[in-house]
């Protein structure tokens, strides 16, 4: 049985999440109470073998709604261990300015908002649920991206059936709108020669063949992609050896649009090569640098 436990922060997008989730075939449960989804999972395990409600995909959202039982989510934990069914914990998050503006758009109440503000109320969320992130198999943080883009980071995950294989998700990104939540490593690109300052390049991006060629043309860009191709084809292999199931790679420079996209292609194409499962985002790449700050040239 395939159970996913979708959780995270409110405001983060779980909602969507779970509509593409029923789109996909999973029963979904909403505002489940952590201590009864073992019993649950065994129920419909004994379904299967004809005995009950036949159902062999399962989504059970748990969040701060069930503040009461969450102190109950590793004892469940346990329990669905010794059913030996595998299951992978989704937790979406987002920044809490987004978290703030995305409320005070919709005008909805926080679950934790009596007596506090909403500032206040996301910060208790945020300490309250993070025992539940320090467990999740994969972390999606939806600050900066688009529904189509939720959904394609959940397609990939739902399709991953060999779970000795190490998913590997590539993001390039603009310093200057902040790193990515989920980085466990981070790709500073900003030494790299600057096509912003070109300006038959300025409204180019990392995909075209200008930039390729600009940036193909400084030593240092082939230097560093070794380096780090080497340091990602030592360091991967190790990941799985210790059980981890996701790596999040940053590629950053100062907006988002040239270096970083560039390399992010590179690397998700040489990891691909290496024989790695790759997933590529690009965050701030439709972001027009005409509008733009000026960056600091010496950056």
């Amino acid at each position: 049985m395939d159970v996913i436990i979708l959780t995270g922060m409110s405001g983060a997008g779980k909602s969507q999440a779970a509509h593409f989730l029923e789109d996909q075939g999973y029963f979904c449960i909403d505002n489940l109470p952590p201590i009864v989804l073992p019993e649950l999972v065994r129920t419909f395990l004994k379904g299967q073998g004809g005995e009950g409600f036949a159902v062999n995909k399962l989504a059970f959202v748990v969040d701060i709604r069930s503040k009461e039982f969450l102190k109950d989510f590793g004892k469940a934990l346990t329990e669905l261990e010794k059913l030996e069914s595998p299951y992978r914990i989704i937790f979406l998050e987002a920044s809490d300015h987004v978290l703030v503006s995305r409320y005070r758009q919709t005008r909805r109440k926080h679950p934790l908002s009596d007596g506090l503000s909403l500032v206040e109320a996301i910060e208790k969320e945020r300490a309250l649920m993070r025992g539940i992130r320090a467990r999740a198999t994969h972390i999606i943080d939806t600050s900066m991206i688009a529904l189509s883009a939720l959904r394609d980071e959940l397609q990939y995950i739902i399709e991953i059936e060999d779970e000795m294989t190490m998913d590997i998700h590539v993001e390039s990104f603009g310093f200057k709108y902040g790193i990515p939540g989920d980085s466990d490593v981070t790709c500073d690109v900003r030494f790299l020669p600057n096509p912003f300052y070109i300006p038959e390049l300025k409204m180019l991006c990392g995909k075209d063949q200008g930039i390729i060629d600009f940036l193909e043309s400084h030593e240092e860009t082939e230097e560093y992609y070794k380096k780090m191709m080497d340091l990602l084809c030592f360091s991967v292999p190790l990941y799985i050896r210790e059980g981890k199931a996701r790596l999040s790679i940053g590629v950053g420079c100062t907006g988002g649009r040239h270096r970083s996209v560039y390399f992010a292609e590179r690397l998700a194409s040489g990891l691909k090569e290496a024989g790695y499962r790759v997933s590529l985002h690009h965050r701030d790449i439709e972001k027009d640098p005409r509008y733009s700050r000026i960056e600091d040239k010496k950056a």
